[in-house]
């Protein structure tokens, strides 16, 4: 009689996983159900990038080839690298979960606060260790002293986390929220500088406004308006969840109160892994809202990070994120994800019945493309390029601007953005 072989479809039964793992630890496991990652070794950056160079950077992700998934503004793979630092830390805590073994992990952790630090060209005292960009900001409008007769000047376009709730803790505590709406096409730099200063008054507490709108892909002058904010003394809060990962940003020159960011967006980390930075000039400005026991090491986090057990292997992941990103260099990543947008903008314009909700100006937006494909059934046509052609994207079914977003980052490829604009152009002529 034929015994289905227990690796069939990558699964072990019990006696099968335990002899694997008694015998070759977690590389042999990993091998046996197809989580071992064989790569050519990420070559050095020519000053010029082309693409065999961004191939071999492809390589280094476990994403088959012929999966294009255009929705870094969502969720982005993770390198090979970051998941066998994850996966190796996690097997060593959980092999010896003593206090004596763990010491490490927490050594860990401070050198990924080290790694954020530079990355972001700040001071490891002024990095707190979030889980992502939404709890960062929610630590911030927490924290923050705000009373009865203060203002907080918002964005229309900010995410729930920099938008509801503010709204919802302006109920308990009194103070009033202002709003700057959004314009669509973005109208540029000028027009937003000059529509943030007319909304400040003098109970202006806080601005809090996001550097690239997850909706359309909206680019805002954050050194601008943090300079504004900070000559009238006014807190400024910088959601960075479509930045940090993506655009070379330089915290020393922006120099906002709060930036926040997710690592398992744009950098390519591990998930619930993010950063709230906090400006040592802001540090006496805001409380602790979460109060337990392991704090961070340094700085503001040795009272402001006191958020019990963490995911240290995850934490240590995000350094190895990071590195990676370094190693490739930052300005080269963002040119490649901008080189693609631009691409896949240019081929929608050519579309008949497409509406462009993202601006076709490049200083005005980075690596997000929404637009409205006609009259085609969105979530039909999400499901028809993820079945029929690999392609993954986010949807926006709402009124505000509905349709398709494509956010492509640096292990994209040409082919996979050819592929997404033919698909469009098809089900366009001949419907879904």
């Amino acid at each position: 009689m034929h015994t289905e072989s227990p690796q069939k479809h990558g699964r072990l039964n019990r006696r099968e996983f335990a002899r694997v793992f008694t015998a070759g630890g977690s590389a042999a496991l990993f091998a046996r159900v197809g989580l071992s990652w064989p790569r050519a070794a990420l070559p050095a950056t020519p000053n010029t990038p082309d693409e065999k160079f961004w191939s071999n950077v492809r390589e280094q992700f476990v994403m088959p080839p012929g999966l294009g998934v255009l929705n870094a503004a969502n969720l982005c793979p993770s390198p090979a690298s970051v998941l066998e630092a994850m996966y190796g830390n996690t097997r060593d805590m959980d092999q010896d979960p003593s206090f004596q073994n763990r010491v490490k992990m927490a050594e860990g952790k401070e050198n990924t606060r080290r790694v954020l630090a530079q990355f972001l060209r700040v001071t490891p005292e002024e990095i707190v260790i979030a889980r992502n960009t939404s709890e960062g900001n929610n630590l911030v409008s927490s924290g923050v002293d705000l009373k009865a007769g203060d203002e907080v000047l918002l964005f229309s376009d900010n995410h729930p986390s920099n938008l509801a709730a503010w709204k919802e803790k302006s109920k308990r505590w009194g103070f009033t929220i202002r709003t700057v709406e959004q314009v669509n096409p973005h109208p540029g730099f000028e027009y937003y500088l000059e529509a943030f200063a007319k909304a400040l008054t003098a109970r202006t507490k806080m601005l809090a406004f996001t550097h690239m709108t997850s909706t359309v892909g909206d680019l805002f002058p954050a050194n601008e308006l943090c300079r504004m904010a900070r000559e009238r003394g006014i807190l400024t809060l910088v959601d960075g969840a479509q930045s940090f990962g993506l655009l070379d940003v330089d915290l020393g020159d922006m120099q906002p109160d709060f930036y926040t960011g997710s690592g398992h967006k744009w950098p390519c980390g591990p998930k619930e892994v993010g950063v709230l930075y906090i400006n040592k000039s802001a540090q006496p400005k805001i409380w602790a809202s979460i109060i337990s026991a392991m704090p961070g090491a340094v700085g503001i986090s040795k009272t402001f990070e006191a958020f019990g057990q963490r995911d240290e292997p995850a934490i240590i992941g995000l350094a190895e994120a990071l590195k990676f990103q370094t190693r490739i260099g930052r300005p080269a990543i963002e040119a490649r994800a901008r080189s693609l947008t631009q691409m896949l903008i240019q081929g929608l314009r050519k579309l008949d019945g497409v509406k462009l909700w993202t601006s076709q100006a490049p200083s005005r937006g980075a690596a997000v493309v929404s637009f409205l494909p006609g009259n085609l059934d969105i979530p039909r046509l999400s499901t028809a390029l993820y079945r029929e052609h690999k392609i993954g994207c986010a949807t926006r079914t709402e009124a505000d601007r509905p349709g398709i977003r494509f956010s492509p980052h640096f292990y994209n490829t040409p082919a996979e953005i050819e592929r997404a604009l033919a698909a469009v152009k098809k089900y366009l002529a001949v419907g879904i």
